[in-house]
């Protein structure tokens, strides 16, 4: 079991982890060894929190299928076994950081004086850009 948070656990099981072959540069081992790691986790396997469920569709992006499936690749290692262990480490990030919640914005209003200075900042500038132009030619 591989805890997330408090509320949530996920069996290692529920867990697929498929061995390809990695592309891009790599010279001989590229072609010969099934290195990278392809993850795949079913969601509807684990009770999220309907906003939990969201901010992980969000977070997950083109990584998530619509069946709810989430699809990893892990290619950055020469082993198996180091690009396994990144592909779950990834999805475990993924999961904690859809399960915080963030926190509301509370609305300000901008103070007196920082309005003030906004203002005399825009009429300096305005000052500048009038002296700027020709102010007519004298015949």
């Amino acid at each position: 079991m591989l805890r997330i948070s408090r509320e949530l656990a996920i069996d290692e099981n529920d867990i697929e982890i498929v061995f390809v072959r990695a592309s891009g540069p790599g010279g001989q081992n590229v072609n010969k060894v099934s290195t990278a790691a392809q993850l795949r986790f079913d969601t509807n396997r684990i009770a999220l929190p309907p906003d939990a469920a969201q901010r992980l569709a969000r977070l997950a992006g083109s990584r998530m299928t619509k069946d709810g499936v989430i699809v990893i690749q892990g290619y950055r290692f020469r082993s198996q076994e180091r690009n396994r262990a990144d592909t779950i480490e990834r999805l475990v990030a993924m999961l904690k950081e859809a399960m915080v919640r963030p926190t509301p914005r509370r609305a300000t209003k901008p103070t007196l004086g920082s309005k003030q200075r906004r203002l005399e900042g825009k009429k300096r500038r305005g000052d500048i850009k009038a002296r700027r132009g020709t102010h007519g030619f004298e015949d």
